[in-house]
């Protein structure tokens, strides 16, 4: 089985069945390293240009690279492999999506479901509290935590997974940055988000409603008026919302009840008051998400087994 493969079902092992080797990861304290650094870049010539901090993103991953080279044909390449591994474990997350959502599902009070709603979107204050549905939130976590960095791991290794997500922390942090630095960081971040994006768009179609995700898909863009290349993600959120719908009218018709009329959106007041039907959506957001991630998998597999993955 290739490397690759193993990489990936170890660490997703890993991250859902050990939420304490969690701990190893420091995104807060990357976070403040870069907002650091791109304050302090401000007063360099070449650090303060407008793609400058690309030399703080580029600097790790040389170092990651240079590592690779030197450990690649010790041990048959075995050192190799457990370095790509950890890399991969600390690019994840920094928690496990499932837990995080099961946490807000499952929440007994409005104190600790407004806790767990700023668990799951990363501290998003925008999410949190202005009436975000939550099936976007899900999705849009599980694109930064799981399928950008394992786009970008299968694509080009470990430093693949370690620019996908230097380039989101440092998207996050980008007040810091100088004013000409800031949307350049902001659309680094969501080109490297866009393909992974549109896979799981693609996937999403394959594991659940085919006809309702292409036609959220197409809609979206037809109604961009601005081609098919689009740096912005709104049309994950356009797929999300029209596969949780299936699902709920799906739900309800098994049961006999009237299907409601949209999926719900997060109640003001930072989450506190989040309406029985948004929960339910909330699990079935994550449920395909699984699904996604399962397709991915398999085609990764496949991949395998015809010798295109090493």
């Amino acid at each position: 089985m290739s490397a690759a493969l193993v990489a990936v079902v170890l660490s997703l092992v890993l991250d859902h069945l050990a939420p304490a080797a969690q701990r190893l990861r420091h995104h807060d304290r990357a976070s403040a390293l870069l907002a650091a650094a791109l304050a302090e870049g401000q007063r360099q010539p070449l650090l303060g240009s407008p793609w400058g901090w690309l030399v703080l993103i580029a600097a790790p991953l040389l170092a990651l690279v240079a590592v690779q080279w030197l450990l690649a044909d010790l041990l048959f390449g075995l050192l190799l492999f457990l370095l790509q591994l950890a890399v991969l474990f600390l690019c994840w997350g920094p928690r496990d999506l499932d837990l995080d959502v099961e946490a807000l599902a499952g929440a007994a009070d409005p104190q600790t479901r407004a806790e767990a709603l700023h668990r799951l979107s990363g501290g998003d204050l925008d999410v949190a509290s202005s009436g975000t549905p939550l099936v976007h939130t899900v999705f849009r976590q599980g694109l930064t935590r799981w399928f950008g960095v394992l786009f970008w791991f299968l694509l080009l290794g470990a430093p693949g997974a370690l620019l996908y997500r230097l380039s989101q922390l440092a998207a996050g942090v980008r007040q810091a940055a100088a004013d000409s630095q800031r949307e350049p960081l902001q659309r680094f971040a969501v080109l490297l988000d866009w393909p992974a994006a549109q896979l799981m768009c693609l996937a999403l179609a394959l594991a659940a409603h085919f006809d309702a995700v292409l036609a959220a898909w197409r809609d979206w863009h037809a109604g961009r008026a601005a081609g098919w290349f689009v740096l912005d993600l709104g049309f994950l959120d356009a797929v999300a919302r029209a596969s949780v719908r299936e699902e709920v009218v799906e739900g309800a018709l098994e049961e006999g009840l009237e299907p409601p009329a949209d999926v719900e959106a997060v109640a003001p007041a930072g989450g506190a008051d989040i309406p029985a039907a948004s929960l339910k959506e909330l699990r079935d957001a994550m449920s395909l998400v699984w699904r996604i991630l399962l397709v991915w998998l398999s085609v990764l597999a496949l991949f395998v087994l015809a010798g295109y993955v090493g």
